[in-house]
């Protein structure tokens, strides 16, 4: 069940960094919601991109991690005996830096984009999700 799950929250994941993604690329204003926080002030600022990659693309490929992993772990010997670590590692990488984004929108920035809250939100349901399978499977041993 928590693999269905993470597996949903990863598509979320996946497509709230894609419209992150289109926003940045597209410079489009529109796209960020009027009156719900201050998408477009986050997006556009020196935050918002590492060495010229949009931030958002980082998530995109975290996501996609996870889920070939949780798709292929049954198919490989070594993605099963390794599977939940390496999601709890990429998740954990993506938990820790949801907090240093949602710090620097609070205290750098001074403005939040409801979008990456959505992101923070995902990343840390998924790292807490696969943190229980973690322990389960160190139960089983």
């Amino acid at each position: 069940m928590t693999r269905k799950i993470t597996i949903i929250l990863a598509i979320l994941g996946i497509a709230d960094a894609i419209y992150l993604s289109i926003i940045k690329l597209t410079e489009n204003k529109t796209l960020c919601v009027p009156g719900i926080g201050d998408c477009w002030t986050v997006n556009n600022s020196s935050f918002s991109e590492w060495n010229g990659i949009p931030i958002s693309f980082f998530g995109i490929f975290a996501y996609i991690l996870i889920i070939g992993i949780l798709l292929y772990e049954s198919k490989f010997s070594f993605l099963s005996r390794f599977g939940t670590i390496f999601i709890f590692g990429i998740a954990l990488c993506g938990f820790l830096f949801s907090i240093y984004l949602t710090y620097l929108q609070i205290a750098v920035i001074k403005a939040i984009c409801p979008f990456c809250i959505i992101s923070a939100i995902t990343m840390t349901s998924v790292f807490t999700i696969t943190l229980v399978r973690l322990v389960n499977e160190q139960k089983e041993f």
